[in-house]
């Protein structure tokens, strides 16, 4: 079969591209390797996408765009994806057992945080390590955490949690921060305090992080922080080493698109935390889904399919 559409990625950007294309009346196929929601799951709650006042689950949320896509005749496949041809009329993306064909492709399978590697990380995440102020900072309100970081991102971490939070540390390998000069004045000017030369070297805790060893990188020295909550923020790394050679990226790997989702590629769009953009969030990502598709509609039209 010669779909419409397949959308590679089940998170919010796949699944809204999925729902307006298919609402539209095209043949859409959705290939997901993990589970409806992407990296999404990992949330347990999310407060800031419309329309849910008490908040809902990532889980939830994913199961739920889900079966509003499937429910307008999107097909779905958790399939993880080996290789793919983009570049002709007609393109081709294969799982390990199938071949699939299509018109067009939203490219959406979003972008994952980068850990530290340090004992214990995976242990606490979601248990007090986290990876996005903006979707966790609340559950830290009246708390002490820290933000491990030194760019632009991690900056903003700490300066949105210094208005949340009891206390705020930022903690950074060198004596210099990455972060442009408009991130560092904010910071000065700000409750947060610095943490200089510090690396973490554990996290610490039972059930619930407790708080982190940290190590100067100058003297060796190894003290303990005590926290109720870390925010790792030393950058995403893009799902996007299958596309390389043939869709454009810029230097982090992110697929260069703006805000039409086109890329350099004729019937081929980046939708959500993949593509080139200026903030990553759930309600971005649909937004990027919702325009995909449309871009994928005129591009059907106006090839005459």
């Amino acid at each position: 079969m010669l779909y419409d559409m397949i959308v590679i990625g089940g998170g919010p950007a796949g699944y809204t591209a999925a729902l307006y294309a298919a609402r539209s009346g095209l043949s859409v196929l959705v290939l997901e390797k993990l589970s409806a929601g992407g990296q999404m799951t990992n949330t347990e709650q999310i407060d800031n996408y419309p329309g849910f006042p008490e908040g809902i689950g990532g889980f939830e949320l994913g199961e739920r765009m889900q079966k509003g896509a499937l429910r307008f005749g999107a097909e779905n496949q958790f399939s993880e994806v080996k290789s793919v041809e983009l570049s002709g009329q007609v393109k081709i993306v294969r799982t390990r057992k199938k071949e699939f064909q299509a018109r067009t492709v939203v490219l959406a399978a979003g972008a994952y945080p980068r850990k530290t590697g340090v004992e214990g990380e995976d242990r606490f995440a979601g248990r007090g390590v986290a990876y996005c102020a903006a979707c966790d900072g609340m559950f830290y309100k009246d708390k002490t955490v820290a933000v491990y970081g030194g760019g632009n991102s991690a900056v903003e971490d700490a300066l949105l949690l210094s208005r949340i939070c009891k206390k705020v540390y930022l903690i950074h390998r060198r004596d210099t921060l990455r972060a442009t000069k408009v991130y560092q004045d904010a910071l000065f000017g700000s409750s947060v305090e610095l943490v200089w030369n510090s690396r973490v070297t554990a996290f610490l805790g039972d059930k619930h992080l407790s708080g982190v060893e940290i190590e100067d990188t100058k003297t060796g020295e190894k003290r303990e922080l005590s926290l109720d909550g870390i925010f790792v923020s030393i950058g995403r790394i893009p799902d996007t080493g299958l596309f390389e050679g043939q869709v454009d990226m810029d230097e982090a790997g992110y697929l260069i698109a703006d805000e039409t989702t086109r890329t350099n590629l004729p019937g081929v769009f980046a939708a959500g935390d993949v593509r080139t953009k200026q903030l990553r969030q759930v309600i971005t990502a649909a937004a990027d889904g919702a325009a995909a598709a449309w871009n994928a509609e005129q591009y059907l039209a106006e090839e005459g399919c």
